[in-house]
């Protein structure tokens, strides 16, 4: 069995990389970050992509499965944050996907299975200043779904997975985003603080990259895999969900406002 994992130099695409191969399957790591088994290849740019493709398809003439956890994480005000950054997290989480799965069509067939880490705020209605993150994972569940809908006529399933906070570098990129944010924005001081606080609480509760590797090997290995896998989801989060709009935003404002 031959697996392509994306973001495979990152905290849960090693952590997939090590489960696959104790497992018994062939993997192809691809990341930014070139190391031992993983090859260079930036996700924002298709010849890129290609490169990686030519690179891999000289070793092998197809692929079982593609595991996607390619991703970053960035937290700012919508109204404040810069272009660049607000393009670069589209092009990495949502288009990466798209460039990969396009590039590697070649090496799947019948019965090949694509899995797509999503996040736990993807079905869920987004914070405050976190409305970039959870944007491009809940665009990236649409095009899953659209895309599982056009796969099945060729016989190959596309899964979800949906973790929560998840023991990786990705924690320490939102405790860097979330101090930029808070000692950079011009209209949010008063409330930037007390959201950090927040946010901390609920990342404290984060379960090991190991936990997403048996939950991606249960998605390889499933005889009829399912579309969701959820993982840690937060209970509160959920529950602030369920609550009608207004309600919501009342709430989140009136805790931030304090």
């Amino acid at each position: 069995m031959h697996v392509l994992v994306t973001g495979a130099a990152g905290g849960m695409g090693k952590a997939i990389c090590r489960r696959l191969r104790d497992a018994g399957y062939t993997v192809y790591g691809i990341d930014r970050k070139a190391e031992d088994g993983v090859f260079y290849c930036d996700v924002t740019t298709e010849t890129s992509v290609l490169d990686a493709f030519a690179k891999i398809s000289a070793e092998t003439d197809r692929l079982d499965a593609i595991v996607h956890t390619a991703g970053i994480y960035d937290l700012d005000s919508l109204l404040e944050m810069d272009e660049a950054r607000f393009s670069r997290i589209l092009e990495v989480n949502l288009a990466g996907v798209y460039r990969v799965n396009k590039a590697f069509l070649p090496l799947l067939h019948a019965g090949s299975r694509i899995v797509i880490t999503t996040s736990e705020l993807a079905p869920l209605d987004p914070l405050p200043f976190t409305g970039v993150y959870a944007m491009t994972k809940a665009a990236l569940e649409k095009y899953a779904f659209s895309l599982r809908m056009e796969l099945r006529l060729l016989d190959i399933s596309v899964s979800v997975l949906r973790p929560g906070a998840v023991q990786t570098d990705l924690l320490g990129d939102s405790t860097a985003a979330l101090d930029r944010f808070c000692a950079n924005t011009k209209l949010y001081r008063c409330n930037a603080a007390r959201f950090k606080q927040i946010v901390d609480n609920v990342e404290a509760k984060n379960v090991s990259p190991e936990r997403v590797a048996d939950l991606a090997l249960r998605a390889l290995t499933a005889r009829r895999p399912k579309y969701v896998y959820n993982l840690n989801r937060n209970p509160l989060l959920r529950l602030l969900s369920l609550l009608p709009d207004r309600l919501q935003v009342s709430i989140i404002c009136k805790i931030l406002q304090k």
